[in-house]
């Protein structure tokens, strides 16, 4: 009796863990998007939502040119009910290798293009009217994929170095995220002139080390996915830095990677490298809209997604690796257009699910039960014996496996 007593203590203590970091309940809706014949997805290496709930996916698809160094981007729109409307910028001079699509507060769609070192901004008809960046000159002889020197060279205003995302204030400035090789973020004024940018290679508050996503809230401060630092840092409109943000939630060292070895975090902490595929690293980061602002954000290992409070307290987080519905390969981008409703676009599994998280039938059954006998903090050891007690043997041990 003292050993099953002593069991169903460290349950309970699992349990009430789990109600401070919890797991969401969602659903992923299948095919949300209809491609039509003889168009395909690549790797989808990003979504957007505009103000109708029309769907952009920015896809390495069409792939034209070499086994090496092909052209590879394609920009899709899709409308509310999943129905294919158009191929946006078929054949653009600035494809090339495509990385991030937003979609800003006037349905303005921009596109960021790590292999042609350029972002381009298209009005909701779909013309190009604005470019930042330059490509490399195809008639140049020293034109040549980009070399990653350390310490890297010094950037170069109004041009970039495999350039990442994009986003912008609620005054109109736009922030460009470059990238993998500057590791900086520049801002532009809402006329497209060059104000300034802030950040090097490092890990010091400022540096960065690959910053890959970048999103801003309703007050104007921006929040950059630092990849290879494994931090979401938090900066004003100037630069400023505010605070940063690392996502330390348990995890099952034995979950199972989308592809490849599973990470050795000894080794990769001991090696001063990146830390891109470390549990937590931000590959993304997406800010909803309205007056109560959430913020999600993903990593590749285990393959999650959290939610988090702007001060960066971490709501809940859903998801694994793998290949099946509500499963994740490597997701390059989220498009959070509510708190309820998300887009994820995988690189692994070349497609966008649509998530519903709060939506999963089962959980959505069951889940409330163990929130109200665990809620209170004056419930007495009695009550939740009983709570654990109601449940199978399989079904407690299942519960709190999931949370890990």
């Amino acid at each position: 009796m003292r050993y099953l007593l002593s069991a169903l203590l460290a349950l309970c203590s699992a349990c009430a863990y789990a109600q401070a970091v919890p797991v969401i309940p969602f659903d992923s809706v299948p095919d949300p998007l209809k491609l039509p014949d003889n168009i395909y997805f690549g790797e989808a290496t990003g979504v957007a939502v505009n103000s109708k709930g029309h769907v952009f996916v920015l896809s390495r698809g069409n792939t034209t040119g070499p086994a090496y160094a092909a052209a590879a981007t394609q920009l899709l729109e899709f409308g509310r009910g999943g129905e294919f409307i158009r191929e946006i910028g078929k054949n653009l001079y600035a494809w090339s290798f495509g990385h991030t699509v937003r979609v800003d507060p006037s349905d303005n769609i921009w596109v960021a293009d790590k292999g042609s070192d350029m972002v381009i901004k298209f009005n909701p008809a779909g013309r190009v009217v604005m470019v930042f960046g330059r490509k490399q000159e195809a008639s140049d002889e020293e034109t040549a994929p980009l070399k990653h020197p350390k310490p890297p060279l010094p950037a170069d205003d109004g041009r970039f170095r495999q350039v990442t995302d994009v986003t912008w204030d609620p005054a109109g400035n736009t922030y460009i995220s470059d990238g993998y090789i500057n590791s900086r973020i520049a801002k532009a004024d809402k006329d497209g002139n060059w104000i300034k940018s802030w950040g090097e290679r490092g890990t010091k508050p400022g540096e960065f080390n690959t910053p890959h996503s970048i999103a801003a809230d309703a007050q104007g401060r921006i929040y950059v996915a630092d990849r290879g630092n494994r931090r979401i840092q938090v900066f004003d409109g100037d630069g400023t830095f505010l605070r940063e943000i690392k996502i330390d939630v348990p995890y099952d060292e034995n979950a199972r990677p989308a592809i490849g070895k599973k990470p050795d975090l000894a080794k990769m902490e001991a090696s001063g490298g990146p830390l891109t595929f470390a549990p937590g690293a931000p590959w993304t980061v997406c800010i909803t809209p309205g007056p109560n602002q959430v913020l999600y954000t993903s990593d590749a290992w285990p393959g999650r997604i959290y939610k988090l409070t702007l001060d960066g307290q971490v709501l809940g987080v859903l998801g694994e690796s793998g290949k099946q519905l509500k499963q994740f390969g490597w997701i390059h981008e989220i498009a959070c257009p509510s708190e309820n409703v998300l887009y994820v676009a995988e690189l692994l599994n070349w497609r966008v699910q649509k998530l519903l998280p709060g939506r999963d039938r089962y959980m959505r059954t069951r889940r409330p039960l163990r929130r109200r006998a665990l809620s209170s903090s004056r419930a007495s050891f009695s009550r939740r014996l009983i709570c654990l007690i109601s449940y199978s043997r399989f079904d407690a041990v299942e519960r709190v496996g999931v949370i890990s």
